[in-house]
């Protein structure tokens, strides 16, 4: 398939795992964003569906590849708008799924047309599982403060691809963006300074890394970016994991002209 559209990251006969495609033209000042879906039998899992401004093409690549009344659960790893303002358009179109968020950010639903709740599942701290017909069981992996103050991370265990939300993002310079990492030491400028100023330090990135690398996850999907594989999804891991950032280098951020005067 072209880079632009729906890409194909597992598939079994009862199974697959798939990246919903790009906006074919680059636009200045727009976050690029990644959208994932989950067939499982014959239901199906958005991983954040974005927001109003992708929901066109986000929405006709779903229903290219799926029937709509087969999207029962709709999952936003945190609050920003990139992730989660187009819930208001999906609820209607998507009308037996359930929302999945962070207990943390229920209350702010309203904020983007979400008033009736009962169709919204708070995720507890803790995490948990969403158990799927076919016994299939999805993890929801804490990543509070990576980067934001409550969000997770979804393990599928049959691909075993781990959707990350914001940790391995990447943000490309225009016309250079790639579907897949092949080269991490080429790839890595593109995360470095996002990760630096996103995450919170290098505390919560080592929680994170450690829970994650106990999982045998195969593959890395992020939120921007591209997926990370094998042994790139491996080295990965090993970078976040010692990374400092956040109020590990919060000086750096500050500059020299808000720091006191010396006497």
């Amino acid at each position: 398939m072209g880079l632009f559209s729906t890409v194909t990251l597992y598939e079994d006969p009862r199974h697959r795992f798939l990246h919903l495609g790009w906006e074919e033209q680059e636009e200045e000042g727009f976050v690029q964003t990644n959208q994932y879906l989950i067939q499982d039998g014959d239901e199906v899992v958005l991983l954040d569906p974005g927001g109003a401004h992708v929901f066109p093409r986000v929405l006709a690549n779903v229903a290219e590849v799926v029937d709509l009344s087969q999207v029962r659960h709709i999952f936003y790893s945190h609050q920003d708008p990139d992730v989660s303002s187009g819930v208001t358009l999906w609820l209607p179109i998507a009308d037996r799924a359930k929302v999945y968020i962070s207990g943390l950010w229920t209350r702010f639903l309203p904020h983007f047309g979400v008033y009736d709740q009962r169709r919204i599942v708070p995720i507890p701290d803790g995490g948990g599982t969403l158990p799927l017909a076919s016994g299939t069981r999805l993890q929801f992996i804490p990543s509070h403060f990576l980067h934001s103050t409550g969000c997770f991370s979804v393990f599928d265990p049959v691909s075993r691809i781990l959707f990350s939300g914001d940790i391995g993002a990447a943000v490309f310079p225009p016309g250079k963006r790639y579907e897949e990492v092949r080269d991490f030491d080429a790839h890595l400028p593109y995360m470095e300074g996002f990760h630096k100023r996103y995450m919170a330090g290098n505390g919560v990135c080592r929680k994170w890394a450690d829970l994650v690398s106990s999982l045998g996850v195969e593959a890395i999907a992020p939120q921007h970016g591209a997926v990370m594989k094998g042994e790139q999804a491996r080295r990965f891991l090993a970078w976040f994991r010692e990374l400092r950032c956040g109020v590990d280098v919060a000086d750096s951020f500050y500059g020299a002209s808000s720091r006191p005067a010396a006497r």
